[in-house]
């Protein structure tokens, strides 16, 4: 069997294999395998195949992979559902109190109700901040 060819299967093997891993290591040293199967197919013999492939696999992990991690990591404080609409500002469509009303935020008729006991938001069409989500009631106070 050419060394290409082997190099080849070991790189997809440890590409595949990342996908169970998910810490990107084998990924990058799948890639550097690559990187010797290449130089092993334009005539390269095993020692200038092994290097490429050392050289690619350290430029890999050194550099490419915190960058990636970086990446990945920064999407973990990327807010959700029901939290993604807290802040959101939202118009009136009855009525608020502290007991019932209607809001439309993003187009969709949400039932709500006034963050302060006492409160009432009596004209439709009032621009409203969302403060809370109580289960499927948005919880509204005035915009400031």
């Amino acid at each position: 069997m050419a060394a290409w060819l082997v190099w080849l299967i070991a790189g997809f093997i440890l590409i595949s294999a990342e996908v169970l891993s998910g810490d990107l290591w084998l990924l990058m040293i799948g890639l550097g395998a690559l990187g010797g199967a290449a130089a092993s197919a334009l005539g390269g013999d095993l020692v200038i195949s092994g290097i490429v492939f050392a050289i690619a696999t350290i430029a890999l992990v050194g550099g490419i992979r915190p960058m990636l991690k970086r990446k990945m990591l920064a999407g973990q404080d990327i807010k959700t559902n029901t939290q993604a609409l807290i802040g959101a500002r939202a118009l009136t469509v009855t009525a608020v109190d502290e007991h019932k009303g209607q809001v439309k935020i993003g187009g969709e008729i949400w039932s709500a109700r006034a963050h302060h006991p006492g409160d009432t938001i009596p004209e439709p069409g009032t621009p409203v901040v969302v403060v809370d989500i109580s289960g499927a009631t948005a919880i509204v106070a005035p915009e400031p």
